[in-house]
């Protein structure tokens, strides 16, 4: 059996961006037949009002008509529930319009007979039926491409989970039982290290984080490489003292670049290596750098380049395209530079 194809799910309209954006679409149409070129009398600054306000309250009651309806719209047939959607704000442009027409006929104003009552009622009912219909399908094709990019960066999530591989694991115990009868303590410690950088990784599948709580991971993995490396891994941070340490984050974001720094730049040195992890703010902005040696007569890339596409997607989906991410290698060192931008206090 063939597959069903995907179906567009009806959009939700009680979100505020939504309210906002449909009342800008009610004014750009309005803007539009204003400055149309036609041989009527343009609209004098008293119709243009009377038409923005008329827009804009057919806009508002009909994304509120669409919020409390999308539960029942939901459950009708494919197709018949976008129909339905676009005729609800039809009904409630012809109640606007038809209440507006009465009025104007009842206490005198801008409609003076039957036949451009008429016209003002139907083409009223009709642009907004071409705008709501335009409109709900642009919002619900957009949902669906929401949903799609959730649900690859949790599918990147999981795939960066599992990045914490079974040889990183089998060296890390043998690491630790190595220390068990010469250093007990730092067995230990080591022991809860590994167990937190799993539970991190593996457990829940929670992708959110903060950025303190990266610089935590991050130190329990270096913890656990040290044990491994000795002297040949050396670290230095340097953390501006207003980092924004609550700053919400994707899971596993420096973790990544670390494990390239150790297993593509200072694990292939012989003498090893300085790993150098800059953290600061400037110009409201949140400035990431992890810089490492690497062996520059030895072929290969000195980075993994699908885990920072990965890195770069997430950081998108979480601060939208303000991210900056580059990567360079030059004279033996590779840097790794993240740019993020943070929310206004």
């Amino acid at each position: 059996m063939a597959p069903a194809p995907d179906r567009l799910t009806l959009p939700e309209f009680c979100a505020r961006g939504r309210l906002l954006a449909a009342i800008a679409a009610g004014q750009l149409v309005i803007l539009t037949i204003a400055l149309a070129p036609t041989r009527a009398p343009r609209w004098d600054f008293t119709e243009f009002a009377s038409a923005s306000a008329l827009a804009t309250w057919i806009a508002i009651a009909s994304a509120l008509a669409l919020c409390k309806s999308r539960p029942w719209l939901m459950r009708l047939p494919p197709r018949i529930d976008f129909v339905v959607a676009t005729a609800v704000p039809m009904g409630v442009a012809l109640l606007g319009a038809g209440s507006l027409s009465y009025i104007a006929a009842t206490i005198g104003g801008f409609i003076l007979d039957a036949d451009r009552d008429r016209h003002f009622v139907l083409a009223t009912v009709g642009l907004t039926g071409l705008i709501a219909a335009i409109a709900t399908r642009y919002f619900a094709a957009e949902d669906r491409w929401r949903a799609q990019v959730e649900a690859v960066s949790q599918a990147q999530m999981e795939a960066l989970q599992a990045r914490i591989r079974p040889h990183f694991l089998f060296n890390s115990m043998n690491s630790i039982a190595a220390l068990v009868r010469r250093d007990p303590a730092a067995a230990e410690q080591a022991v809860e290290d590994l167990s937190e950088l799993f539970r991190a990784a593996l457990g829940q599948g929670v992708g959110a984080d903060t950025l303190a709580g990266e610089i935590h991971l991050a130190q329990r993995f270096l913890g656990i490489e040290q044990l491994r490396l000795g002297d040949r891994l050396r670290v230095r941070w340097d953390s501006a003292p207003d980092l924004p340490l609550d700053l919400s984050m994707p899971r596993l974001v420096l973790q990544p670049l670390l494990e390239n720094a150790v297993v593509h730049g200072v694990a292939r040195l012989p003498e090893g290596g300085e790993i150098t992890v800059a953290l600061r703010v400037e110009g409201g902005r949140l400035r990431v750098e992890v810089a490492n040696p690497y062996p520059v007569d030895v072929p290969g890339r000195p980075g993994n380049g699908h885990a920072l596409a990965s890195i770069r997607q997430r950081l998108e989906h979480r601060f939208g395209r303000g991210v900056g991410m580059t990567a360079s290698a030059e004279r033996g060192y590779y840097r790794v530079r993240l740019d993020l931008p943070m929310p206004a206090a």
